[in-house]
């Protein structure tokens, strides 16, 4: 398999790992770059982790502090009896300011999107921008459909060994363009050893409960007192209508930018041009 030099370069810088206690609960986060400087918060979709961005963040930190943290419920963070998009956007904005009294800008990927667009609703004026990534906004979220989708026991799998894992690894839902080399690396960052009533074995990291709540209609998006951004995948989730739709109810003044010949999974099939479109961002809303 053949490695780009920049991801081979990225996964090189490796992360600082924290653990922040928010309403009870342990969220686990990485960060890239110098401490002190302005934030930007990578957020992963359902059912991901912070790994996800590993190959992404290293190339958006100079000058800035990227941190990813794992949501409640997924990763290596602590669970909940219950999760909503609400509590995932104060985690996200408890972790940030932690890191910096600077308003903070956040992408979220996905339902990590809803996450994004749900801080800038509730929190816009502590945060500098918001941008959702392939965010399709209506009843159920991707990852929550396929997850229902394929399993009426909504049990965690147990497996007898890790390579049997990272080998039935699949995104939600599953897109045969992702970067074989890519999703290597996040599917040996998705699992963990338990041991459980039922035997001791493999399984993945995330709460299957976290799906009951990561769902974003239209009607939950309203206009934000920071700067916001649509960016969707050019075979992805976020329609055409589902974009203007979100546009329409964000006060139609919002750039939406389309990365060509990408699915919904854009930093596993597109990432360099995924990179491009955050550092300008960053750049245009720090100047701003």
């Amino acid at each position: 398999m053949t490695v780009p030099e920049w991801f081979r370069w990225a996964l090189e810088q490796k992360p600082h790992r924290f653990e922040l206690d928010v309403e009870g609960v342990p969220i686990a986060y990485r960060a890239w770059g110098e401490p002190g400087d302005p934030v930007a918060v990578l957020v992963h979709g359902g059912a991901a982790h912070s790994g996800w961005w590993d190959h992404v963040a290293p190339h958006l930190a100079v000058g800035h502090r990227v941190i990813a943290p794992d949501l409640s419920g997924h990763g290596d963070s602590g669970h909940r009896d219950a999760y909503t998009l609400e509590q995932w956007a104060r985690e996200v904005l408890t972790v940030a300011q932690s890191e910096s009294a600077e308003q903070p800008v956040v992408f979220g990927h996905s339902m990590g999107g809803f996450v994004a667009l749900t801080a800038a609703r509730e929190h816009g004026a502590d945060l500098l921008g918001a941008a959702a990534i392939d965010s399709p906004v209506k009843a159920v979220s991707p990852e929550a459909r396929s997850w229902r989708a394929d399993r009426a026991d909504p049990a965690m799998p147990l497996y007898p060994d890790a390579a049997t894992m990272v080998s039935r690894f699949r995104t939600l839902p599953e897109d045969p363009s992702c970067l074989p080399y890519i999703r290597d690396h996040i599917a040996r960052g998705s699992i963990t050893r338990v041991e459980r009533p039922d035997g001791a074995g493999w399984t993945w990291k995330f709460d299957p409960r976290v799906f009951l709540r990561s769902m974003m209609e239209p009607a939950d998006v309203a206009r934000s007192a920071c700067e916001v951004a649509l960016l969707r995948g050019e075979r992805g989730m976020a329609t055409t209508d589902i974009t203007e739709e979100i546009r329409s109810r964000l006060g139609g003044n919002v750039p939406v930018t389309v990365i060509p010949d990408s699915g919904h999974h854009i930093m596993l099939d597109q990432p360099t041009a995924l990179i491009a479109v955050l550092q300008t961002l960053l750049g245009q809303w720090r100047r701003r």
